[in-house]
């Protein structure tokens, strides 16, 4: 039996999706940059989706930033953020993804700006508190913190948040991409001056997604060479990458209480499975709670097979993750567990959902599971 409960990491691709994207990959081929008839059907069709994707967000049209996924977005708004707006100080947390992490960290290194980390409650919640505390402390600030965590499923408290940045004259930047298409979202009310989408998290392609930037704030280029995304992304824009992108965004909000719900069955049908049949097992950060419900984060008890866990996972068909993709392969404990103070000597598993997963498979997981410990 073949299982994937690796959706965090990235999610199959719709059918809707490709065949919505299928015209442009093989007949719709103009560059959107061109003024001919060819051109102009393209740059409609990125037009279009620019305007869909906004509506869903309750945003403008011209406040979407296509980009090659979450990662490069995450880079604009902090690379370019800091070099357009003035920024001298960063607040951050130590849970975020290596794309904000590693960004921000070379920022520092650079001397452009100086990190703050804010302080962390049990299991991993933010401690907004400390958040204020550091906001009355710094000028010329830019909070950039995550709204759903892609390990633990913390949820950060995201409009209380862009209240204190608003009421402190700060920038705030976060990485939505585990929330959108898992979500009702409205940027206005979460108070977002930049904010980070992936289209593969919602069964959208690879390599496309975009960033929010308020309005308000105007960056500077990020990729020179060219006036399109209206002079911040030289490049030829990905049309058939875009189309799909917001096909898929069309498709998750359109389905999104009913894929929830079905989610969220399998996610309670799965940590009631799992407590009757381990001993001693426990869920990281809010992942067994109210957190992000696409995401599980497993504690299994101490074992001599942790090392093979995933490996033994995979020979019997089960595409699960110890962490963040971005870690895949290396032999390093997870960034984010180290941070909440999680018992690093017990094995730790990421089982993440999609609308397309059943109880099968998760009987399957299950019996798996406690054949392997």
């Amino acid at each position: 039996m073949k299982v994937y409960l690796d959706n965090a990491a990235s999610t199959p691709l719709d059918p809707e999706v490709l065949d919505a994207m299928l015209p442009y990959m093989r007949d719709k081929h103009g560059n959107p940059s061109s003024i001919h008839a060819y051109g102009r059907e393209t740059r409609a069709a990125i037009d279009d989706a620019r305007r869909r994707i906004a509506d869903h967000l309750h945003v403008s049209p011209g406040e979407i930033f296509f980009t090659s996924g979450g990662t490069e977005a995450n880079n604009m708004a902090l690379q370019s953020g800091v070099s357009s707006l003035g920024i001298k100080n960063v607040i951050s947390s130590k849970l975020e993804h290596h794309a904000v992490l590693h960004t921000l960290e070379f920022l520092e290194a650079q001397g452009k700006v100086k990190l703050h980390w804010v302080n962390l409650k049990e299991g991993g919640a933010i401690d907004l508190g400390h958040v204020e505390q550091l906001l009355s402390e710094n000028d010329q600030v830019m909070v950039s913190l995550m709204h759903a965590n892609n390990e633990i499923g913390n949820l950060l408290p995201t409009a209380e948040t862009g209240t204190l940045c608003q009421a402190n004259d700060a920038v705030f930047h976060s990485d939505t991409v585990q929330a959108i298409g898992h979500y009702h979202l409205d940027f206005q009310e979460l108070k977002l001056d930049m904010a980070a989408c992936s289209g593969h998290k919602f069964h959208g392609p690879k390599s496309t997604g975009f960033l929010y930037v308020n309005g308000d704030r105007a960056l500077q280029p990020f990729i020179y060479g060219g006036p399109q995304e209206r002079n911040r992304r030289g490049g030829t824009e990905n049309v058939y990458g875009i189309v799909g992108l917001a096909r898929a965004l069309d498709i998750a909000i359109e389905n999104l209480d009913r894929d929830r719900a079905h989610i969220e069955g399998l996610k309670a049908y799965l940590i009631t499975g799992l407590q009757n049949a381990i001993d001693d097992v426990h869920f990281n950060g809010e992942s067994g709670g109210d957190g992000l419900y696409t995401v599980l984060n497993v504690s299994l008890p101490i074992t001599e097979k942790r090392e093979m866990l995933l490996f033994n996972f995979d020979i019997n068909g089960i595409a699960v993750s110890g962490g963040s993709a971005c870690s895949s392969g290396v032999n390093e404990d997870s960034h984010v567990l180290s941070a909440i103070g999680a018992d690093m000597e017990r094995p730790s598993v990421r089982i993440s959902f999609s609308k397309l997963n059943s109880k099968d498979e998760i009987d399957y997981l299950v019996k798996t599971l406690v054949e392997i410990l």
